[in-house]
């Protein structure tokens, strides 16, 4: 297997709080720690959700930012001009804006400026007029979650994409559980293996997006042959929200991304049966008959 050069996502979603300082706060962190993309999350929420929906309370009234789920989600909510501004703010320190788009008009709203990779999340990837929308009126990248999402779901949303020939140069496809935060006996690194026999030849890249705890699997799932590596990301896990419990502070993402660049080092043969840091060691050590 050829290793690519593993790339790492800082998925700051909505841990922000609603607050840009906060937000721009963070990107600063996730480029100093050395992710290579920082996501975000957009949402046009009365079209997402139900009426019904919009106006219950929240499940957990400690992590709420409004009286209902609607009000905690506007509450959350970036317009496109900030984003624009998040994005403007990603190129001049050299690290990639992304965000996640759950529905139609925020899919529309995200393509005016151009990011180079836009998110699917697992929620929203069977949202088909929204993906028809990043597949035909968008150029750059687009990134699925295969969480919650069972095998002919997969089959058919990869089919979508290539019945316009779109899936092999610009899908990437992930690996991922739905839970926050995930239990390591859920996490099935293997179905990164069953992607890669199943996709591999059929689109761009195969990634992992994990909510489990630490860092310690993640360089598993990119031996097995993701190269794209999602972890969620805050300043504070202790901060208030439903994301943080589940998220990297800045010392473990900097770790990862430390671990993951030392693991694509060591993914190689040897290049002589001896190499030349042995030799030495070799002529000191090795048993010499009498």
């Amino acid at each position: 297997m050829k290793y690519i050069k593993p790339k790492v996502i800082a998925e700051i979603g909505c841990n922000h709080k609603g607050e840009f300082d906060i937000a721009i706060e963070l990107l600063d962190l996730a480029k100093q720690c050395g992710a290579d993309v920082a996501k975000f999350q957009k949402r046009n929420n009365k079209e997402l959700l139900t009426e019904e929906q919009y106006n219950t309370a929240h499940p957990n009234i400690a992590n709420a930012y409004g009286n209902t789920y609607g009000e905690h989600r506007e509450f959350l909510e970036f317009s496109t001009e900030q984003h624009k501004a998040l994005k403007e703010h990603c190129d001049s320190i050299s690290l990639e804006y992304s965000t996640s788009v759950w529905d139609t008009t925020s899919a529309r709203e995200m393509i005016t400026f151009n990011p180079g990779l836009l998110k699917v999340p697992s929620a929203c990837n069977n949202h088909f007029e929204m993906l028809k929308v990043l597949r035909d009126e968008y150029e750059g990248e687009v990134h699925l979650s295969f969480g919650m999402t069972n095998q002919d779901e997969e089959k058919q949303i990869v089919e979508f994409f290539e019945e316009t020939d779109q899936a092999k140069n610009r899908l990437v496809i992930y690996s991922c559980t739905s839970g926050y935060p995930v239990p390591f006996k859920d996490v099935c690194l293997l179905e990164i293996s069953r992607l890669k026999k199943e996709y591999e030849n059929r689109v761009k890249h195969i990634g992992f997006s994990g909510h489990h705890l630490g860092i310690a699997i993640d360089n598993a799932a990119y031996a097995l042959g993701a190269n794209w590596i999602e972890r969620h990301f805050t300043k504070d896990r202790t901060w208030k929200g439903t994301d943080h419990s589940a998220s990297l502070e800045p010392n473990g993402l900097r770790k990862l991304c430390r671990d993951l660049k030392a693991t694509y080092e060591a993914l190689n043969y040897k290049q002589s049966e001896i190499l030349d840091i042995e030799k030495v060691q070799r002529d000191k050590l090795k048993f010499k008959k009498a």
